[in-house]
């Protein structure tokens, strides 16, 4: 949603989320405290998680944060489990992202994390321009395994790669979760994807071989990363992952009934797309 210049309603946010919180996915990436001059579009994250109803779904919740003032108040919320901060690999990024240089921005991941422990939540470090950089800094499978061996001193327990303007490739995807697995046992590591039609199933199929279980996914692969001015990259499309994750033999909780009616309910939340 967030890169939508109509506002969606309050209400249409928040039937749509209770809608996936039935599905039984185990983790709900469901709004944003950042600020709303930023990302209007999640400038009302508070009211949408006030009206979610939780009692009857095992699925967890996610906020992402853009800095310590939104962990704060993320963390005040006993119903969110998670929060997700996006760490770049390029300066660049980190500044267009989130208004920060790499040092501040890897200072707040220390404190973000202190507070997270302190508070019985989980940080979940986005690694940004994990599969590249088009902005000319510095790049290579190396430059992403020494962010990773920081975060794992840290304590960091789950860091998601992320192919933040779709320029992943298997040939850059396999080897980074093939050498980043094993070498950091301690960490779950994720893929989030942003993916075209024609590059999703290689790519999810990089990742999945070389050992990753953790993939973010969304409803029609609508959505992608404002901040990346990349109109053509979306998000990977649920239903496919789906789909793949059904032909390796993977046991799935999904409720297939809701997911049906959350892909229905999707077309009309994003008519405006």
């Amino acid at each position: 949603m967030q890169g939508l210049a109509d506002f969606i309603p309050t209400a249409t946010k928040t039937a749509y989320l209770q809608q996936l919180l039935a599905v039984g996915f185990d983790v709900l990436d469901f709004g944003s405290f950042v600020s709303p001059k930023a990302i209007p579009q999640l400038r009302d994250t508070a009211e949408v998680l006030a009206g979610l109803d939780l009692s009857r779904t095992r699925t967890k919740l996610l906020a992402i944060v853009a800095n310590q003032r939104g962990a704060e108040q993320a963390a005040s919320y006993p119903e969110i489990s998670y929060l997700g901060f996006p760490l770049s690999v390029s300066e660049t990024f980190q500044r267009r992202n989130t208004n920060q240089t790499l040092p501040q921005a890897r200072a707040d991941v220390a404190a973000m994390h202190a507070l997270c422990e302190s508070r019985g939540k989980t940080l979940v470090v986005y690694l940004s321009m994990g599969f590249g950089n088009p902005y000319g800094d510095p790049w290579s499978p190396a430059l992403v395994a020494d962010f990773t061996a920081e975060l794992a001193a840290l304590g960091i327990r789950i860091v998601a790669l992320s192919d933040t303007i779709g320029a992943a490739t298997p040939a850059l995807i396999a080897p980074l979760f093939k050498e980043l697995i094993p070498a950091f046992p301690q960490i779950e590591f994720g893929a989030h994807l942003h993916t075209t039609p024609t590059t999703w199933q290689a790519n999810v199929q990089a990742a999945y071989e070389a050992g990753c279980r953790r993939f973010d996914s969304a409803l029609g692969g609508i959505g992608g990363c404002p901040m990346a001015a990349d109109t053509l990259t979306g998000n990977l499309a649920t239903e496919n992952l789906l789909a793949f994750l059904e032909t390796q033999g993977e046991p799935l909780s999904i409720d297939k009934a809701a997911f049906q009616q959350a892909q229905a309910l999707s077309q009309q939340v994003f008519v405006t797309c």
